[in-house]
């Protein structure tokens, strides 16, 4: 809002100028608040193009400004050319009283007006329970989700996953050991056995509705198709409940297995062929990355037949893009880094822009305590799996910690900290904010005092509430910033920031028993505060507690 106005009386002085070719002027938040409000370097910028000293012009600005010092309070330079404006607590109170006509849907935006978005997360195979890195993707996924619905997209929240191949092989031979185990327990194990308890758990259930049905059986026989099933249905819906702890439902479960039973595999593979972009060598097909801007080209069909994770990953892909996609991202864990460049390649060289696929990338996690990392679980005894770690927390904490820095970073979960009741947890410390501002309102409603809409917003104007206002009009640029970044890190840093600000005003200003202008317009700017702190957790996928 601040940043609109600046930008009209700056260009109006440039214009003075003879300068009317400055297509953006950026403006930023000085790192020492007594520098004032909000600070721009465009005099730096134009230096060069001017062969003028920065400061000289950036007087020459200031001498050209045009505004009402009802709404800034000074501007001054520093340093090498900076431009600082200092608002008037005026201002404030007026775009205060913008935001508060916003009411309960404040930050909500229309930007995306419609456009489609495809979020693809989670995409766990339906072999064995979720752990932490699928956690992690998890929740990084469903809350930039939520971010592009804020901001006015139409989101589709994608789940892509195999049920076919080696590893659901696997998982049935797995579950046939298992099974045998408990009449015979020396039935050995196949030498790429999944060994969670799971398993037993799995083959027990089989066990008790079929206790002869899958012994002894040839490896061809229909039954072992029925054991993958099993174990299939048994996985996913520990998956779906897993996810459901966390508030998380994907609108599409995605299956690879019909890019090939589709043909889309195929069509993929004769098109590359036809366009040039692939070749066969030593029974393999090889994709001509080299070619297409790579250091080497790969195999995207082994020489037994079986492809590898980039052919359908490409085929997937277009197949979004046939759907009607405007923006794809794609959430990954770190170990997913190396077949990312070929895969975008490949589709741009197909003839799909590869600028509309974002792809995340997000580092593991490391379960601390006290300075240690822990590896098992003290509930079970065993391998912490995400379910462990939802008792444990509580899924409030665990979606937080989760987003609660940039998907760049290592992120260490640290279980002490996560178990605390004390504004030492930074989940609580947001969520006492909003309980607090409850409480107002409650005690509010035992003395007969309601909100009054035509209070005077010009009485706000203490240090701290000031402060607070600064930091609720940013509301709608955060939810914007964080989903142009894809960065959910950036709005749970904000909502730090503003409860801060507004612990400071309840410390600092008497609210119930102060004079009855000054308490409506203090109620107000409780609510609001209510407000952006419910509609922030809510963004984030956490509860905002009226008490606590």
């Amino acid at each position: 809002m601040e940043k609109d106005y600046l930008l009209g009386i700056f260009k109006a002085a440039l214009s003075k100028l003879g300068i009317d070719n400055i297509e953006d002027i950026t403006f930023e938040s000085p790192n020492n608040p007594e520098f004032g409000d909000i600070a721009t370097n465009i005099a730096m910028q134009m230096a060069r193009e001017l062969k003028k000293n920065p400061r000289i012009i950036a007087q020459e600005i200031i001498d050209n400004l045009d505004y009402n010092k009802d709404v800034i309070e000074r501007v001054d330079i520093a340093g090498a050319g900076f431009i600082n404006i200092k608002f008037s607590p005026v201002f404030y109170d007026v775009l205060f009283e913008k935001i508060r006509q916003s009411g309960i849907d404040y930050g909500k935006q229309k930007i995306g007006n419609g456009i489609k978005v495809n979020v693809e997360y989670v995409s766990a195979n339906p072999t064995g329970l979720l752990h932490l890195g699928h956690g992690r993707n998890a929740v990084v996924g469903d809350t930039v989700a939520n971010l592009f619905e804020w901001m006015g997209y139409d989101v589709t929240r994608e789940y892509y996953f195999n049920n076919a191949g080696n590893q659901m092989n696997n998982l049935g031979k797995s579950i046939y050991a298992r099974y045998n185990q408990i009449d015979n327990p020396d039935f050995p194990l196949p030498e790429n056995a999944y060994h969670g308890e799971y398993i037993t758990n799995i083959a027990n259930d089989l066990y008790k509705s079929s206790p002869t049905k899958y012994k002894d059986l040839e490896d061809d026989s229909p039954l072992h198709a029925e054991l993958i099933k099993a174990g299939e249905v048994w996985c996913f819906e520990k998956i779906k409940n897993t996810l459901k702890k966390l508030k998380i439902t994907q609108d599409v479960f995605y299956n690879e297995d019909s890019l090939y039973t589709e043909g889309k595999v195929d069509e993929v593979l004769k098109t590359l062929k036809e366009k040039g972009l692939s070749y066969e060598k030593d029974g393999a097909v090889w994709l001509k990355l080299s070619e297409m801007g790579l250091d080497q080209d790969r195999v995207i069909v082994k020489s037994t037949g079986e492809a590898t994770y980039r052919l359908p990953d490409i085929a997937y892909h277009i197949e979004k893009f046939k759907r009607g996609f405007d923006i794809i991202v794609d959430v990954f864990g770190a170990d997913h880094i190396a077949t990312i460049p070929d895969v975008m390649q490949t589709v741009e060289h197909l003839g799909y822009d590869k600028e509309k696929i974002s792809v995340l990338i997000h580092q593991f996690v490391t379960l601390t305590e006290n300075g240690k990392q822990v590896k098992m679980s003290k509930r079970t005894g065993k391998s912490y799996t995400l379910d462990d770690l939802l008792d444990e927390v509580g899924e409030d904490v665990v979606r937080f910690f989760f987003i609660m820095r940039s998907i760049s970073t290592h992120l260490e979960f640290d279980l002490a900290i996560a178990k605390e009741q004390s504004d030492k947890n930074p989940v609580f410390y947001l969520q006492y904010a909003h309980a607090r501002a409850c409480s107002i309102f409650s005690k509010a409603n035992e003395q007969g005092v309601s909100l009054n809409n035509d209070y005077n917003y010009k009485l706000l104007t203490d240090e701290a509430e000031v402060n607070l206002i600064k930091q609720l009009i940013k509301f709608p640029e955060l939810i914007s910033i964080s989903c142009d970044k894809r960065e959910a890190h950036i709005l749970t840093e904000y909502l730090k920031e503003v409860a801060s600000a507004f612990h400071k005003f309840f410390h600092n200003c008497r609210i119930l028993d102060s004079e009855q202008d000054i308490r409506d317009a203090r109620l107000q700017l409780v609510e609001m505060t209510r407000i952006v702190m419910k509609n922030g957790l809510t963004i984030l996928g956490i509860n905002a507690p009226e008490k606590m």
